[in-house]
């Protein structure tokens, strides 16, 4: 396993996160009622944001295994300490849709995804 480096502000940069199910939902509803000059920044919005420690922390509630990575003090240049989308113009826009795959969702979803892959790999 290769190591997952986190570059500066002592890894509590925020980011937010979509499960790819709710990226396609907005798509279609967008496909189907396109409103002209629109521009969205498609995204988990504040409820689906953690920080780089969260996001290990619950990697690792979710997969019992200690994550692995190492730090870097140096900021990566042109970085946000913190970015989430604001959804509410999306929601305005398309009530329909909204983000139904929370974090601790997503977060297990791609943990048994991979095992199930690795299983077969290994049967193989």
């Amino acid at each position: 396993e290769q190591p997952y480096t986190v570059f500066g502000y002592q890894a509590k940069q925020v980011r937010d996160n979509i499960h790819a199910h709710d990226v396609a939902r907005f798509m279609e509803q967008f496909i189907a009622a396109p409103r002209a000059g629109a521009v969205y920044n498609l995204g988990g919005g504040k409820g689906n944001a953690v920080s780089m420690m969260e996001a290990f922390a619950m990697a690792e509630a979710v997969t019992g295994k200690p994550m692995q990575w190492s730090y870097d003090e140096a900021n990566r240049e042109g970085d946000h300490i913190c970015y989430y989308s604001d959804l509410r113009q999306m929601e305005a826009d398309y009530p329909e849709w909204g983000i139904t795959k929370d974090l601790p969702t997503i977060f297990e979803e791609i943990t048994e995804s991979w095992t199930q892959r690795l299983a077969e790999a290994d049967a193989v």
